[in-house]
């Protein structure tokens, strides 16, 4: 398979994906390394195609469905499982992390969690990799951007960060 043809079926498998594909995975199904697809994901965004980079692997992001919210937040590190499993527990989507830096502006992580699953893998990953989330860099003020089903779950998850002290208010 030409190079042509490797970015058409590496764009076509990324609109049908239901989640983030890793390169490693699209690598595997198009039978080349890792960094050619890392290279064809650039040239694919030089293109215009709006491909998002996340921890578990590359989307193209599709419109949501539901209520979207901003949320502020304000914890230790050691409480973020326990703030991301408050959200993911009423049904809601943590789409990412907001924080001001000083110098940078606006930072934002994309995070796009769901689960308990994919919330643990997360932080996971954050200890392995001994990454420090990004509320350290505003002593954990932050912002979330979550994706509910509906607006009771907006409420719900707003009721449980305050009831858990962390909704910055």
């Amino acid at each position: 398979m030409d190079s042509e043809a490797r970015r058409r079926a590496l764009s076509k498998r990324l609109e049908q994906a239901e989640g983030p594909v890793s390169a490693a995975a699209l690598a595997r199904e198009l039978l080349v390394s890792r960094q050619i697809i890392v290279g064809d994901v650039a040239l694919l965004r030089a293109r215009g195609l709006d491909i998002t980079a996340t921890p578990r692997g590359y989307v193209l992001p599709r419109p949501p469905a539901g209520v979207s919210c901003t949320i502020a937040c304000r914890h230790r590190a050691d409480q973020m499982a326990q703030e991301l499993c408050a959200i993911v527990d009423q049904g809601c989507t943590v789409l990412d992390v907001i924080v001001e830096h000083p110098i940078y502006g606006q930072l934002t992580g994309l995070l796009r969690l769901s689960s308990r699953y994919e919330v643990d893998q997360f932080v996971a990953r954050c200890r392995e990799e001994a990454a420090a989330p990004l509320s350290q860099l505003t002593e954990g003020i932050h912002l979330h951007t979550v994706l509910c089903p509906d607006q009771g779950a907006a409420d719900r998850v707003r009721n449980e960060l305050a009831r858990l002290e962390i909704l910055y208010q």
